[in-house]
């Protein structure tokens, strides 16, 4: 049993950066219907940026917890900026094209921002500072790190405050009817290109977030490392009913979840095939998720 508790935690460590991750790609859909395939690529960004901050940050000899303070607030910030100018460049104006449209657009700019940061920092991998000791306690031969707990705890309440802030304020009101009808909403006096930039500005700093966090945990990050994860936290949207937040962050740690069982019981090397099966099978079986949104059909 004590194996079995130990993949537990791994796998809700794993799955804090899908569930985060899979935040954005819920957000984006439940608000103009997009599946932003670049999410991921955000994600990966977000760990660059704060790899860079870090690196400036060490040089000038800060506390740890303000230089770790610092590096997430600007991975935040450059990362939600990044993603508010994609919106408004590369989505907005196709809105009202046809869904392909749209779609090719979200892989060209995946594709932009692979390529960018490879060009900016290499094909190599880049090595975070080891700022979090794998030091912690063990409770019935389980061992739990400090940044275990750290890395979940983060994950969890950024997540509950972001169902407080849709569900209980006036922007996340404004948001979720938007999400129901543009058009009404837009006769409501919403103004809809800015709380959709609003969106991808969040699911971006989230992104952002999950990509740091990583890169401490895991301390070497690359141009490609966000490709994966998209992809899985995409599962886990999926799985959870994209467009519904809860489902998101019960997605995301099921995956997690998922994964270290899978490469724990049986190999490392089928993790990709377990996670990619659970796709297929909920798009099949039951293609709003866990718990999908109810959607109306619009002739």
């Amino acid at each position: 049993m004590s194996t079995f508790f130990q993949f537990v935690i791994e796998g809700l460590t794993i799955g804090s950066f899908y569930a985060l991750v899979a935040l954005g790609y819920t957000m984006v859909y439940g608000i103009i219907r997009l599946i932003n395939f670049a999410h991921g690529d955000l994600f990966m960004v977000g760990a660059f940026v704060g790899w860079t901050a870090l690196s400036v940050l060490a040089a000038a000899h800060l506390p740890l917890a303000l230089a770790l303070f610092l590096a997430f607030a600007v991975a935040m910030l450059a990362t939600g900026v990044l993603g508010v100018a994609i919106a408004r460049v590369a989505y907005q104006p196709l809105l009202r094209a046809p869904r392909l449209s749209i779609l090719i657009t979200a892989l060209a700019v995946s594709l932009l921002l692979e390529n960018g940061v490879l060009i900016a920092y290499g094909a190599g991998f880049r090595t975070y500072p080891h700022l979090l000791a794998h030091t912690g306690f063990e409770v019935a031969q389980v061992h739990i790190t400090f940044a275990q707990i750290g890395i979940i705890a983060a994950s969890f309440a950024l997540m509950i405050a972001l169902y407080l802030f849709v569900h209980h304020t006036f922007i996340g009101t404004a948001m979720r009817a938007l999400a129901i009808d543009q058009d009404a909403a837009r006769l409501m006096g919403i103004d809809v290109e800015r709380l959709i930039q609003l969106t991808f500005f969040i699911g971006s700093a989230l992104a952002a977030v999950a990509g740091v966090m990583e890169g401490l945990f895991y301390t070497q990050i690359n141009f490609f490392m966000g490709f994966v994860l998209g992809l899985r936290a995409f599962t886990a949207a999926v799985l959870g009913g994209i467009g519904n937040i809860p489902g998101a962050m019960v997605g995301g740690f099921l995956i997690g979840l998922l994964e270290a069982f899978g490469a724990g019981y049986v190999s490392s090397q089928w993790t990709d095939v377990f996670v990619f099966g659970v796709l297929i099978a909920v798009l099949v079986v039951k293609p709003t998720g866990l718990f999908g949104e109810r959607v109306v059909e619009r002739m």
